[in-house]
């Protein structure tokens, strides 16, 4: 009989859409290999609805909070049902931006400087010499950043907003200029190297990292060495969170000037969208999308 796979997205995060995008695009795939699929957006009677539905597996592809936050994982646990990714701690590390770096640091994985504050003191006056870039600590990647170079006489003033909804401590970091560079890892295997070129240049508060659409330069053009250099801090940050299944690591490659090469973050759940980072990778090393949802599916357990 078919395994029961139920396809977990949507939820209330700032990333909701793209999460539709990449579990319906999970979902196809599934349907494709003859697995008996559920989709579920899911909502805060999710225990109800997975108890009722009954699947063998439960494909995680929400993107911020609860799926990516070590939340979701706990209840999954709880019932007893496999799910893909990440486990509690390392989910719930990844998405703690400065915890993440604390341990990044003590696996030997550089990061930029940074320092964390009340967002209404990071709004007053610039809490470190420009240029820095102030992001939420605990949110998806995507979401409520923005970059303050040395023309900018003030910090964002979004972040006085009576509505902003990221949270009352934000991560000053210092910015580290050059190339977005971006590398997936699956299982133990660290993929390749991605340079990610945003479409607008970040020169104005509202631009956020890639808005407006970004080029995937694959490989990325840089020299040999930094590019395996990539690939082993991808592996080196994806195990000192404890991170199991597809992680993608973010890096900053100062290029043209010192040199310098800093992990940003891990994503614990990457977006799996059909265009998204992690199938493209995928492919490049000979893995087809539906080849990598099967094997998110049967890489699925408890006790991650």
């Amino acid at each position: 009989m078919a395994k029961h796979v139920a396809v977990l997205m949507g939820g209330w995060s700032a990333e909701r859409d793209i999460s539709l995008r990449s579990g319906k695009a999970c979902a196809d795939a599934l349907s494709r290999l003859g697995y008996r699929v559920t989709t579920i957006d899911v909502t805060r009677q999710i225990a109800a609805v997975l108890t009722a539905a009954k699947p063998d597996v439960a494909l995680n592809v929400l993107h911020g909070r609860p799926g990516e936050d070590g939340t979701l994982q706990g209840l999954l646990e709880i019932l007893g049902i496999p799910y893909s990714h990440s486990g509690v701690l390392a989910s719930a590390l990844a998405m703690q931006k400065d915890y993440a770096k604390a341990l990044f640091r003590a696996a030997g994985v550089p990061v930029a400087e940074h320092l964390l504050a009340s967002r209404m003191a990071a709004a007053k006056g610039h809490l470190m010499a420009p240029p820095y870039v102030v992001k939420p600590v605990a949110e998806g990647s995507s979401v409520g950043v923005f970059i303050v170079t040395t023309e900018h006489p003030h910090p964002p003033q979004e972040l006085f907003r009576d509505d902003w909804p990221f949270g009352d401590t934000v991560m000053i970091e210092r910015y580290i200029p050059g190339k977005e560079l971006t590398c997936a890892v699956l299982g133990d295997r660290p993929l390749d190297v991605i340079e990610v070129v945003p479409a607008t240049r970040f020169y104005d508060y509202e631009a956020k990292y890639a808005a407006g659409g970004s080029k995937h330069l694959l490989p990325a053009q840089v020299l040999p060495n930094v590019y395996q250099e990539v690939r082993r801090l991808a592996l080196a940050a994806h195990n000192a969170l404890g991170c199991r299944g597809v992680s993608r690591a973010d890096f900053r490659y100062d290029d043209r000037g010192t040199g310098e090469l800093v992990c940003l973050e891990v994503n614990t759940q990457p977006g799996m969208t059909e265009t998204s980072l992690v199938p493209e990778l995928a492919a490049y090393a000979g893995i087809t999308f539906d080849e990598l949802v099967r094997w998110m599916v049967e890489d699925a357990s408890t006790n991650r």
